[in-house]
Formats: C-alpha cells, structure tokens, sequence
C-alpha cells in the first residue's frame, strides 16, 4: 500500500521540487527518445522511464560530500543529483560540451564537481569503485556516503559478493541500492537468479538491508533516509533493494517482445509522477498553478539543453588523444 503524506508529511516547497525532479527526469528521457530516432544520439540509450522515484526519492537526500557510481541507465541519477541538464544533453549529442567531453555519451557520464562519478557499463562494474571510494572516505575521514547503484543482473556477478564482503569486513559507508526493475536485458530475474528475495542475500555479510516500493517517492524517501543515516553513522554498509518498473524497454534497440501488455498496463497504473502529483493536489500541498509552472519550467529547460547541445561544437580529430592514461 503507498505511503501517504500523513505517514511522511513532506513541505510544500520539497513537495513541488520533488514532482518538477521526476518531470524533469521523465521529459528528459522522452526528448532522447525522439532525439536518438533523429540520428542526434548513437550508441547505446538505456531510459529510465517508470522509475524516476528511485532516484528522486533517494539521491537528494545525500549530502555534497558524498559520491555516486552507478549503472549505464544512470541518466535519472544524474538529473537528481544536480548536473545540468543541457551539458548532459550535449554529452549524449557527442559535443565537446558534454559531461566527459562529449567522449562517454550515454553509460559515461561523469561530473567530479557534483560526486558524480560515472555510469559504467560493465555490468557489477561499479561495486569495487564504490568499496575503494568507502574505504577512502574512512581513510581520510571524509564523512561521505558512496551510494552504489546497480541492477539486479549484477547480483550474480561475483563483484557483489566480494564488494558486500569487504564493506562489511571494514565496516564502510555504502550504500548498495538496487533497482530490480524485474528484467536483465530481456531475462526476467526468476531465470536468472536461483534465490527468492535478493534483499536477504545482505544477511550472509551482516549486511542490513530493506526492501521498498520504488513507484512510490515517499516510501522510497523514508527508507532512504533510514538508510543513509545507518551508513553516516559509521555503522558500515546497507542494502536497499528498490522494487521498480522500465515503462521502456532495456534499450533504444529493444522491441520488448518478452512482455505482455496486461503487465505492462498494471504497472502504468504505479506510475511514480502520476500517484505523486494526486497525493499532492489531495492534501492541498499545491495549486493548479504551482503544477502547470513547474511543468512549463521543465518543458523550457529541455528545450534549452537541446538547443545548447545542438549549438556546441564537436570534438576535433585530434581529442582523440587528449585524456589517455600513460606512465
């Protein structure tokens, strides 16, 4: 059942920057859909369409110290975080203006500035970046939480278990959450994955960990809190695994023949912005006018990243031997 604001009561100004974060995060997507079928984004493009709560719920609830890693369907996550969106615009377009100069695209972006540090597109990739950013944090007496975002296909990879081993052994401050969005790719989890409840697989390192609604922004929010608290504290790592639903499929290229419409329709009814827009406007936290502003700021804001990114340059020939790591 969703939480309601009088479980979690919530300001009227957190509520409306809350509801204009996942529009901005849904709209976003949307304009890369249509940019990505005018030939303006190649590659790979993993959307985050249906799951906008996740990371509105948890990611600005960190504090600037801490830092991010995450998956390659990391857009949502970045938005959330605070990086603007025409430089992410520009990244995804190939431009010089990008987030990682326009060389990551999609699964790379990257912002030091803001924590932020990349999609990565190895699948379970993350996990040992963020233990090695936990054990700097202690090292250097940061005081920063490192949020790991994964998908469920990366629990069967063996990063996860040695990750969960040592963050628990060291007693370090990250935060596992995963977005079990149901689907690896085009395989559901119960093929692939032998266990029943994946949050449990925390019990075997000592590990804390929760399960929560990921269509639903205010439970999302209360158990976020509660982890990142446990995690600042000094406590060691949590697990939150976020139950969650793709509106789209794993990728641009995906036809999404796997699953029928009847699923598909009852999830659309958890949609995360709908439901949240209605608990709002039933507890009066705001006005028409107050919906239909935040909505027209964010149709502007995309508009200008897409001119932004439309209007920077690309990269010269030669980039192409700026950045590379030698001894």
């Amino acid at each position: 059942m969703a939480m309601t604001l009088k479980e979690m009561p919530v300001q009227k100004e957190v509520a409306v920057e809350l509801y204009r974060k996942m529009v901005l995060i849904r709209r976003f997507e949307e304009k890369c859909a249509e940019m990505y079928g005018r030939a303006k984004i190649g590659g790979f493009l993993h959307l985050y369409i249906g799951e906008e709560a996740v990371a509105a719920g948890m990611i600005p609830l960190l504090q600037p110290q801490d830092t991010i890693v995450s998956h390659y369907r990391e857009h949502g996550h970045a938005i959330a975080r605070g990086l603007e969106t025409k430089r992410l615009m520009a990244e995804l377009f190939g431009r010089s203006t990008g987030t990682s100069k326009g060389k990551g695209g999609s699964m790379h972006l990257f912002d030091d500035s803001k924590g932020f540090l990349g999609g990565y597109a190895i699948v379970g990739g993350m996990m040992p970046i963020a233990t090695g950013l936990g054990l700097a944090s202690n090292y250097l007496k940061q005081n920063a939480v490192c949020l790991c975002i994964f998908g469920d296909g990366a629990v069967n990879q063996g990063e996860f278990h040695e990750s969960f081993n040592l963050a628990s052994l060291w007693k370090l401050p990250v935060l596992f959450l995963l977005e079990n969005n149901g689907f690896g790719m085009g395989t559901r989890v119960e093929r692939a994955h032998a266990g029943t409840e994946i949050f449990h697989l925390a019990d075997a390192f000592r590990i804390p960990s929760e399960k929560v609604d990921g269509m639903d922004l205010l439970a999302m929010r209360d158990a976020s809190q509660r982890a990142i608290d446990y995690v600042r504290s000094g406590k060691g790592p949590f697990f939150l695994e976020a139950m969650c639903y793709r509106f789209r499929g794993h990728s641009m290229a995906d036809p999404v023949a796997y699953r029928n419409k009847e699923e598909e329709e009852i999830w659309k009814r958890k949609d995360p912005i709908a439901n949240f827009r209605r608990e709002i406007e039933l507890n009066a936290l705001v006005t028409p006018k107050m919906i239909a502003d935040a909505d027209q700021s964010v149709e502007d804001e995309i508009a200008e990243a897409v001119r932004f990114a439309d209007a920077s340059p690309p990269l010269p020939p030669e980039a192409l031997y700026d950045d590379i790591y030698k001894e």
